[in-house]
Formats: C-alpha cells, sequence, structure tokens
C-alpha cells in the first residue's frame, strides 16, 4: 500500500509506524477449553494465502514447526503430512482447509490441528520506505469435539532491526531503494515469517498457546 504524507508531519508519522510494535495477539484469552482438551500432539495444515505471493504458504509452514515443538508439543512432520495430502490429490491448502476434521483425525491420529492464514506477505510500501511484513492469524482445533481450543494473531517487519535513516528527504528515497532491493535478494520474507511463527505459536505469551506436555512449564499457566 502506498501512503504519501508532506513536510515533518509525514516524517514523524514515519517514525512512529516503524516504532510501533508488531504483535497483535491479544492479551487476554478463555483458556477452559484448550486446559479441558489436552492436546498433546498437533496436525499443521499448509497455511491459507491471502496475499499474492505465490511462496507464502510453504514460507510460513517452513517456519512454524519449531515454536510448538519447543512449547511442548509432538508435531507430525510437515513433510509426511504434505506427502499424505499430495498422493490424496489434494495440494492447495484451501482444499486442505476443508476436510471434515474427523477424516483428519482419521488418518493422522492427531490430537488437533493448526489452521493459519496470512494476510499480509511481502514488500509493502509505508510512507517514503519499503519493508517486508509477514501477518497470519491462527486457530487451534480439537479434532475429537471440534472444539476452538486457540486462536490468536502476530505480525513481524524487516523494518524492526533497521535503525533511523538520516540525510532528509533524498537519504529516505535512498534507503528505502536500498532496502528493497536487500529484502529481495536475501528473501526477507521467509526470515519474517520466521519471526512473526515465534511470535504466533510459543508458549508462554500472553494470549498466546499453553505449553504442551512435552515442556517442564506445563500446565504452570
Amino acid at each position: 500500500m502506498r501512503v504519501l504524507r508532506s513536510g515533518a508531519a509525514g516524517l514523524v508519522l514515519l517514525g512512529s509506524v516503524l516504532a510501533t510494535g508488531c504483535a497483535s495477539t491479544p492479551k487476554s484469552y478463555d483458556y477452559t477449553a484448550f486446559k479441558q482438551s489436552r492436546p498433546r500432539s498437533i496436525l499443521v495444515l499448509p497455511p491459507t494465502n491471502g496475499t499474492p505471493e505465490v511462496t507464502a504458504s510453504y514460507g510460513m509452514l517452513s517456519q512454524m514447526t519449531l515454536p510448538l515443538a519447543e512449547s511442548g508439543y509432538y508435531v507430525l512432520p510437515v513433510t509426511l503430512v504434505d506427502e499424505t495430502f499430495r498422493q490424496n490429490g489434494l495440494t492447495q491448502p484451501e482444499d486442505i482447509a476443508a476436510l471434515p476434521i474427523t477424516k483428519l483425525e482419521e488418518i493422522f491420529g492427531a490430537d488437533a490441528a493448526l489452521y493459519v492464514n496470512i494476510t499480509k506477505y511481502g514488500t509493502v510500501y509505508v510512507l517514503l520506505n519499503s519493508e517486508s511484513v509477514v501477518t497470519a492469524e491462527a486457530r487451534l482445533i480439537d479434532l475429537r469435539s471440534g472444539a476452538t481450543l486457540w486462536e490468536g494473531s502476530a505480525s513481524a517487519s524487516s523494518a524492526e532491526s533497521r535503525g533511523a535513516t538520516s540525510g532528509g528527504l533524498v537519504g529516505l528515497l535512498v534507503a528505502a531503494v536500498v532496502n528493497q532491493i536487500a529484502d529481495n535478494l536475501a528473501d526477507a520474507s521467509h526470515r519474517v515469517a520466521a519471526t512473526t511463527s515465534q511470535r504466533l505459536l510459543s508458549a508462554g505469551q500472553p494470549g498466546g498457546i499453553l505449553y504442551g506436555p512435552r515442556s517442564p512449564k506445563y500446565q504452570t499457566q
């Protein structure tokens, strides 16, 4: 999205935008269903993609297993799950997400399934700057009962690790071009997806998922 501002007000707004935190998971959550379910294993489904970036789904999928495993859950191997779907003629995340939960539980035997939707992935333009942004929302569904155990969202940006740019308007324009080229060459969106996944799926955060049974902090929240 391209937004234009003029004069000092625009530069002030730019600084405030870049300084804003990106995590957006709710600060409180009702964990009653989660604690009753006590899921031990999680089936991570390929994220549905609401962006124009064709690589978004698998770029995000490759980053989601680690924070869940570190939070104390057994996560079904992504490659095994992907191959099982392919052998059954399912290659599109939207088709996979539409499968009955009874069928998912029958095939994979997992306690819960994680449904993720990507709403932002790739380069966006904020005032005179460009950045790689990844935003996703998730739902954890009990495959035995169909109950929603948890849901949340998170976002991250490549701009978070950059310092302030000096040099006036020309400096801002040059920095925007340099940042865009650097992000494209380094596939920054894939790196930012890792940060988004950590914020979205790591236990111990306000409004985040609970620790799983493989964690020493299990049932401490």
